[in-house]
């Protein structure tokens, strides 16, 4: 299985995701600048994981990651091949798209969160700023939506992970959209209290993101975007009060999501060509 992590200007966890991919499981994991993908260096249609990091893409100018979308959307590989045509490609031959902090930003501002009934590449969510009016950077506790799509998320109940972010707070188009949501269970994560219960106040909830909402999911459970960094916690030492617990597991929280990412693509993708197993199938 092979993961790729598209770093860009501003970008600034690109490492540590890659990282991430290796420890679950992943056997090739290229890091690409996104003008080496446009300059046809990297092929996307060549990897089954696509990890879009944090940081500050563009500088957040217009708003984080809208400059990076607006480039995702127009950009051309060649003069018959724009990027947005293989990225939905990538998406309809049943591959797996990755967005922590920055790269959440982006996937809402491209249209691929949430996606209501397959609509992608139309928006219907923002990530705004934080009702704190500042920059947040701490840990948080995150519970999971029972009986979510999203196939990171499988055998997880709940999680702490660190975020740090000034634009954090999820909101939607309309009521209409955070319904959907709510019904087809698409907030596969959500910020919560000491309990674990799902909360709306501060500083539990580090943003004011609506229904607490801390990451998204398509209906397929293919696309995951969150603002926590899964990737910051791959180590028991990440965690900043590791020293007052004996017996931690030495593997953080956050690899598990990698993990079930490999697992998923594993079980879906066989064989040197990297064809999904019902392609193969059906051409035998």
């Amino acid at each position: 299985m092979k993961a790729i992590v598209v770093t860009g200007n501003g970008t600034n966890c690109e490492m540590e995701m890659a990282h991430a991919c290796r420890l679950g499981g992943f056997e090739q994991v290229d890091i690409a600048f996104i003008y080496e993908i446009l300059h046809n260096e990297f092929d996307l249609e060549d990897y089954h994981l696509l990890c879009l990091p944090g940081g500050f893409l563009d500088g957040d100018d217009l708003g984080s990651a809208k400059a990076s979308a607006v480039l995702w959307r127009y950009a051309a590989l060649s003069r018959s091949k724009k990027l947005i045509n293989v990225l939905r490609h990538f998406i309809e031959s049943g591959k797996l798209i990755l967005g922590v902090c920055n790269g959440f930003q982006l996937l809402v501002k491209l249209g691929l969160l949430p996606a209501i009934d397959g609509e992608f590449f139309d928006q219907t969510a923002t990530l705004t700023v934080n009702d704190s009016g500042r920059f947040e950077s701490r840990w948080v506790n995150l519970v999971v939506e029972p009986r979510t799509p999203c196939v990171f998320l499988k055998g997880v109940e709940k999680l702490q992970l660190p975020v740090r972010h000034g634009e954090g707070k999820l909101v939607f188009a309309d009521d209409k959209v955070l319904e959907d949501v709510k019904k087809k269970r698409l907030g596969a994560v959500r910020y919560a209290n000491a309990k674990f219960e799902p909360t709306d106040k501060y500083p539990a909830n580090p943003n004011g993101a609506a229904d607490a909402i801390a990451g998204l999911c398509d209906e397929t459970g293919r696309i995951f975007g969150l603002m926590p960094h899964p990737e910051a916690f791959t180590h028991y030492t990440n965690y900043p009060h590791w020293q007052r617990f004996k017996n931690m597991p030495e593997e953080g929280q956050g690899v598990a999501l990698f993990r079930n990412a490999h697992n998923y693509l594993k079980k879906h993708f066989k064989g040197a060509d990297g064809a999904p197993v019902e392609d193969r199938a059906e051409s035998r």
